[in-house]
């Protein structure tokens, strides 16, 4: 290393993650900026300081005059030896103490074919398999210590540290000011700017130094490149480097994209399907017919602005309905329900077995997740007894906990009704501006508008632009009520960080299942429903307000549910690829130019980048848990969804892992078992998911009213659909529609004569007039009534039953990671007792020699400095 010497021109390398002399690593920086009126910030640094050193922290200091903005100051942190073994003592850290005797497994025929997705057994297993115990810093003879600096990975330093820096005081010790403590205070005040560990090396060249291991450009070169889309995850580097915590989000969401390309298969074969029956449907033959679909006169679909209007006009929308309302779309919906129960219970094996490979068996939370929240010390003013520790800690009283959580509730109630009043005004949207599209394509004289018209129905074109609107709407809401959810739960004043999470989770994904998905549950259960018949129609907001509730094309709604589910779950996903690739990128793009300058230090260079929050995360798994709900809830009206999605997942994937490797500070590493509290939402939306499918394939789809005339009401001996849209479309008088919908004089189009036009149709099950019932539902209406509530009787059972069997018949935890546990288990209680009977036998046989051993007392007194910090 060439150090700096006065008067001569050659300087330190600073591109290293080692203090000066070139022997220490830095676990921790801390920054911050010499404040002209910052006196008191000045003094909580010096006690803060003064407080890590007494706890056996080492630190070093760069001045701002060796800064690249000639402004901050960066504290170097080291722990050494003795604190590491303390505090893994104390966190009972685990660590290896023999190398581990138990195979991985048979090898896999046509193993070969694996190949090229795998990684090198390097980057696989970056380390061997070992036994571990946690660690005893009064047995550290029984564990593997080959070299001290090395035997803590650097994750697991700066865990240590974090530790040490959370609890911390910075007061005088004259003063018992119990609140002035941890890193987190002293960052919320600004005493600091920020707190991170180093990355070992620039994400594209390797560290220089041989006893740095490079990992970050390990994990830049073998995952976080698009071109390595096709390889599996490095996931033991991922977790030796950002710790357990990020590691199972990255694994969880490879799982989740590998079950999909199943899904994904499926759902194409459904689609081909639909394809490839495109000439045997006849439903959509009789529409496009002219001497059937051509002749049959319909009854105006809205007051005054609407005409009549030939059924032939719905033939492309007829033709695209089938493609997602066929005979498959019952088995689909059926698999859907049967793959997420797969998903799950394959999950839960595989979280077992990454439990077992990753040391979280014994897991418990740790004191650091469980730990009071700097907030929840500062705002509670009132101090109680804690049974516990009998020591007294802040609370929030009662009365206040109760008023906070009703302004909070009051609070998010709003935010949904807020939602309900948005799709709402879609609707009057939709109601008001369908007469306008149905005016213009109803017989223009401009060709390019009489095109246009000839493709595109007017409810297909009232239909793209509410969910565009919709989908904008959706993006706004969204902005706005991400900071309003963060400040009720600051509001309610969480006591541990855990329960923040947990608050949060439940506040954000409540709201976002009403915002993205209430447009899609209007579409698929009330669009349609609710319409009356002509004469007697159903308006939205009294007779009065002219606005009639809407209908469904002939064909069905399940082709505008689709549209409905295109627009918004892709407009999604695109939005949330720009905001997470591009803007990341564009706002880095100087930070990386400066990044190549060899006197760029490496703590400026992690300086530079973005702060990984507490909460970076919880984005990630609600964005892919909004998606899930996508894929589940509605697949059966979408059955490319899947596929969708996992062409979204290979790119979110990598964009992620870019993200991690090249754009973030290096997070502070934490322990995790499992995804939290995501598993419950997770198994909530799976068993939504089965109800909902089954309703939309009854009350959604047209394949129920058809399967009913093809066995119940066709004419002929032999079960064909021919005549099925004459069966499906009620007829009435037109003479009897009132003055307030009858049609205005320019609407009613040139080819309509009324005195040989005396009836139109629409889409019902009623008598006719003149019979003694008239307008008045017909049998066939309850049969298919009575057929659909059975369909979803049967549906949901078989599903269930299915589902239900299925997770009882996978276990949570394969039998050969249970073998493991035990065999590690036994191991381990074998090697303490060996070693503990060695250690009594040296022992006896020094009974009788008696050494002075004054260094003891020293041992013992840094052991209460290190412990005066928990």
């Amino acid at each position: 290393r060439v150090l700096s010497v006065p008067g001569l021109g050659l300087q330190q390398n600073k591109d290293t993650v080692f203090f000066r002399d070139g022997v220490r690593r830095i676990d921790f920086i801390l920054s911050y900026l010499d404040d002209k009126d910052g006196e008191k910030k000045q003094e909580r640094r010096r006690e803060f300081e003064a407080n890590l050193k007494k706890a056996g922290l080492e630190l070093e200091t760069e001045d701002k005059s060796d800064s690249d903005d000639l402004k901050t100051y960066f504290l170097k942190i080291h722990a050494p030896w003795e604190v590491l073994a303390t505090y893994a003592d104390v966190l009972k850290i685990k660590v290896p103490f023999k190398e581990s005797d138990i195979p991985h497994g048979q090898d896999v025929p046509l193993e070969w074919l694996s190949r090229p997705f795998r990684l090198p057994e390097k980057v696989m297993r970056p380390q061997p398999d070992y036994f571990t115990s946690p660690f005893d810093k009064d047995k550290i003879d029984f564990f593997l210590i080959k070299n001290q600096d090395t035997f803590f990975p650097p994750s697991t330093r700066n865990r240590i540290v974090y530790y040490i820096l959370s609890r911390c005081p910075y007061h005088k010790e004259d003063r018992k000011e119990t609140d002035k403590k941890g890193i987190k205070r002293l960052l919320n005040n600004g005493t600091y700017t920020s707190a991170f560990p180093l990355h070992d090396c620039r994400y594209w060249e390797r560290n220089t130094n041989e006893q740095c291991e490079s990992e970050r450009y390990h994990l830049y070169k073998n995952w976080a490149r698009f071109l390595c889309f096709y390889k599996e995850q490095p996931l033991n580097l991922i977790r030796k480097y950002y710790g357990e915590k990020i590691g199972i989000y990255f694994a969880w969401l490879g799982f989740y994209t590998e079950m999909l390309f199943f899904a994904a298969v499926m759902g194409v074969i459904c689609f081909t399907y639909g394809v490839l029956s495109y000439d045997d449907n006849l439903t959509s033959k009789e529409i496009c017919d002219p001497s059937i679909g051509g002749r049959t006169v319909m009854c105006p679909l809205c007051d005054k602005k609407c005409s009549y209007w030939k059924l032939n006009s719905t033939c492309l929308s007829s033709w695209q309905s089938h493609l997602f309302d066929n005979e498959g779309t019952v088995f689909f919906a059926m698999f859907m329900g049967i793959w997420v129960t797969l998903f799950l219970e394959f999950w839960k094996r595989r979280q077992a077995q990454l439990e077992y490979e990753w040391d979280l068996v014994d897991f418990e939370e740790e004191q650091q997740q469980l730990q009071i929240r700097p907030e929840f010390e500062t705002k509670c003013t009132d101090q109680r007894l804690n049974r516990i520790t009998q020591e007294m800690e802040p609370y929030l009283p009662l009365p206040k906990k109760c008023g906070r959580f009703c302004l909070s509730g009051v609070t998010v109630l709003f935010w949904m009704l807020l939602i309900v009043a948005c799709i709402t005004g879609v609707i009057v949207y939709r109601l008001a501006v369908y007469a306008a599209f149905a005016s213009i394509m109803k017989d223009s004289p401009t060709k390019k508008i009489h095109l246009v018209g000839s493709l595109i129905t007017p409810q297909l074109a009232t239909s793209v632009t509410a969910s565009f609107i919709n989908f904008v709407i959706i993006m706004i809401l969204n902005f706005f009520y991400e900071r309003v959810a963060i400040w009720i739960t600051d509001m309610e004043i969480p006591k541990t960080h855990l329960e923040y999470e947990n608050k949060l989770t439940m506040k954000m994904f409540l709201f976002q299942f009403v915002n993205y998905y209430s447009s899609c549950f209007y579409v698929a259960f009330f669009k349609g429903k609710f319409v009356g018949y002509p004469g007697n129609y159903t308006y939205m907001f009294g007779k009065y307000s002219r606005l009639r509730n809407e209908e469904c094309d002939p064909g069905g709604c399940l082709i505008e549910l689709t549209t409905q589910l295109v627009i918004v779950m892709t407009g999604k996903q695109v939005c949330g690829n720009i905001q997470e690739a591009l803007l990341p990128l564009l706002r880095n793009w100087w930070c990386s130019r400066k990044a190549r300058k060899d006197q760029y230090s490496r703590w400026e260079q992690d300086h530079d980048l973005q702060n990984f929050s507490q909460l970076g995360l919880f984005y990630e798994y609600l964005e892919m848990v909004i998606q899930f709900g996508f894929i589940t809830l509605f697949v059966a009206s979408f059955p490319l969804a899947p596929l969708l999605a996992l062409c979204n997942n290979i790119l979110e994937v990598r964009v992620d892992a870019w993200k991690f490797t090249t754009q973030f500070r290096r997070p502070v590493a934490a322990k995790a078992h499992n995804i939290g509290a995501w598993q419950e939402i997770l198994n909530v939306v799976a068993i939504l998911s089965v109800v909902t499918n089954a309703f939309i394939m009854a009350f959604t789809s047209d394949m129920i009213p058809r399967l009913v005339y093809l066995y119940a009401y066709h004419p002929g001996s032999e079960a064909t659909m021919s005549g099925y849209i004459n069966n499906s479309l009620s007829v009435y008088d037109i003479s009897q529609i009132p003055l307030l919908s009858t049609p205005e004089e320019g609407a009613i189009p040139a080819w309509f004569n009324s005195s040989f036009i005396t009836t139109c149709r629409y889409r019902d099950y009623r008598y006719p007039p003149g019979h003694q019932r008239q307008y008045s539902h017909t049998m066939q209406f309850w049969h298919i009534l009575a057929a659909k509530l059975a369909f979803i009787i049967i549906m949901e059972h078989v599903v269930f039953v299915v589902k239900f069997f299925v997770a009882w018949l996978i276990p949570d935890v394969p039998s050969e990671v249970k073998a493991r546990i035990k065999r590690e288990r036994y191991l381990i209680q074998e090697y303490l007792h060996n070693y503990e009977v060695e250690k009594l036998k040296i022992q006896l046989s020094q009974s009788f020699i008696i050494e002075p051993k004054p260094e003891v007392c020293t041992a013992t007194d840094k052991h209460h400095v290190l412990s005066e910090c928990l």
